[in-house]
């Protein structure tokens, strides 16, 4: 297929899934749009809300779109690792014979709620670890391969709120999005009020399938950037760290600890993604723009003057984004 097709082909796919999702949730298209930029990028992504926003709902109607299998993970702070990935069990054949055999934890699935992962306590949040990076489970000494496309949608509640713990570092850098899901406005809670109180039940065409998605992540990585919009990707990172005497002001004074080298990855491969839904074939300064705070957001660490001065690291990354 020529690339112009190719290309082509991709929005196409893309903006249905788009309006599938819309079936059920109203409004939230940035959110929408961050989920599928995590899913078409080989990533995962981190849903902030209150509850009752429709987290959930939205990752479930994901799965039925893209006719992937769906696992939902509840976490309680009661929850054991092995809650997640699975556990032996000792069983007996026919023949009377006793042995351990391996039974899958719901982490065996292509698209993975983690429902209010802020509500584990960080040993078992940190059972995702393995199996969001390299995409196996290890149980007693042997790797079990995850079936592909796999992608770990989480959604947390603010840390503010009672009975959450933080995510730690190394949890929050294997997620490609952080995305914050906001209240509806009045347009949009009416909407959602006849959607939800009415006997019309909303049925979910599929879309696409596992094949298509690998197809599409290949297309994505054959992406051109340019050496220019590259330095300028690794200038933004770089200035995320206080340590470099190149940073802002506004960095030294109040950042802790700067992005990774996973907040690289995510800003190029999501960016060669919104040059894609633009019809090109190459990545642009405003495709890196548009996905600098999702990507970065969770990656910066702010010291304890930037937390009493009541900053956000998204106040951090536009400063260094209008610096540049």
């Amino acid at each position: 297929m020529p690339l112009e097709a190719q290309v082509q082909q991709f929005k196409e796919n893309f903006s249905r899934v788009q309006a599938e999702i819309h079936k059920r949730i109203v409004g939230q298209d940035d959110v929408i749009e961050g989920v599928l930029l995590c899913l078409f990028a080989n990533g995962h992504a981190l849903l902030e809300g209150v509850p009752g926003l429709g987290k959930t709902q939205l990752i479930h109607t994901l799965s039925e779109a893209l006719s992937l299998s769906f696992n939902r993970i509840q976490f309680t702070p009661d929850m054991m690792p092995s809650d997640i990935t699975g556990t032996m069990l000792l069983v007996e054949d026919t023949q009377g014979r006793k042995q351990f055999e391996f039974q899958q934890g719901p982490i065996f699935a292509q698209i993975i709620l983690a429902d209010e992962i802020n509500r584990a306590t960080p040993r078992t949040q940190s059972a995702l670890l393995e199996a969001m990076q390299e995409r196996t489970v290890s149980v007693a000494r042997t790797s079990y391969k995850l079936e592909e496309p796999f992608c770990v949608l989480a959604t947390q509640n603010p840390i503010e709120m009672d009975g959450t713990y933080r995510l730690p570092e190394a949890q929050l850098d294997r997620f490609l999005f952080k995305l914050q899901i906001t209240f509806p406005d009045e347009d949009e809670l009416g909407e959602i009020l006849r959607r939800t109180t009415s006997e019309v039940e909303t049925s979910i065409e599929k879309i696409s399938d596992a094949e298509t998605i690998q197809s599409m992540r290949q297309l994505v990585r054959r992406v051109l950037i340019a050496e220019h919009v590259e330095r300028y990707i690794i200038q933004l990172i770089r200035a995320t760290h206080p340590d470099n005497p190149n940073s802002p002001e506004m960095t030294r004074q109040y950042v802790e600890l700067g992005a990774s080298i996973r907040g690289l990855q995510a800003i190029t491969l999501t960016a060669k993604i919104k040059a894609l839904l633009d019809g090109r074939y190459n990545v642009a300064f405003g495709d890196v723009q548009s996905v600098a705070l999702p990507a970065l957001r969770h990656r910066i660490i702010l010291n304890f003057e930037g937390e009493g001065e009541g900053l956000q690291t998204d106040d951090i990354i536009k400063h260094i984004m209008s610096s540049l």
